[in-house]
């Protein structure tokens, strides 16, 4: 009897450990992102790391982006090196999570985000590997239309005129 006892201690003590709520549960739910890219491509494995660091779950597709870019209407000139869905929203270029996560708590009727090609201290384009250097970008909001506006800016006071 007291084999069996303890055995059912010990899987009482094992669902008590699985039933606690973990600390990416607190966070809030899962984001999930599907990426598009060049299987060679360095800052696309850079800005899919600070994807998962900000709380993405993301499943990437090592085929490049141009035809994910065209399905999902985003057009060329705010092109980039990978393409992402995330929320039913098109992500173009290396967007920060942060405004990506503003964007499904907004959930604007758009197509989604766009950082037109590879600005340096975006995520993904900074760092060491790029000299630390942080060049003035935006990200943009494109909507149905296809049309632009400015969702947010990013060293902006370091711009030369």
């Amino acid at each position: 009897m007291k084999p069996r006892r303890a055995l059912l201690g010990s899987l009482a003590g094992v669902v008590a450990l699985l039933w606690r709520p973990s600390a990416a549960l607190a966070q809030g739910p899962t984001i999930f992102a599907e990426v598009w890219k060049s299987p060679t491509c360095g800052c696309c494995k850079d800005w899919i790391t600070h994807l998962e660091a900000n709380g993405f779950r993301v499943k990437v597709h090592d085929v490049g982006n141009t035809a994910a870019r065209a399905r999902l209407k985003i057009a060329a000139k705010l092109g980039s090196c990978h393409t992402a869905l995330v929320g039913g929203y098109a992500i173009e270029g290396h967007v920060p999570a942060a405004d990506i996560q503003r964007l499904l708590k907004e959930r604007p009727d758009a197509i989604g985000l766009a950082v037109p090609g590879m600005p340096h201290g975006s995520p993904g384009m900074d760092g060491p590997a790029y000299g630390n250097r942080q060049d003035p970008y935006d990200v943009l909001l494109i909507a149905q239309d296809g049309s632009t506006r400015v969702f947010s800016s990013y060293f902006k006071s370091r711009r030369q005129t």
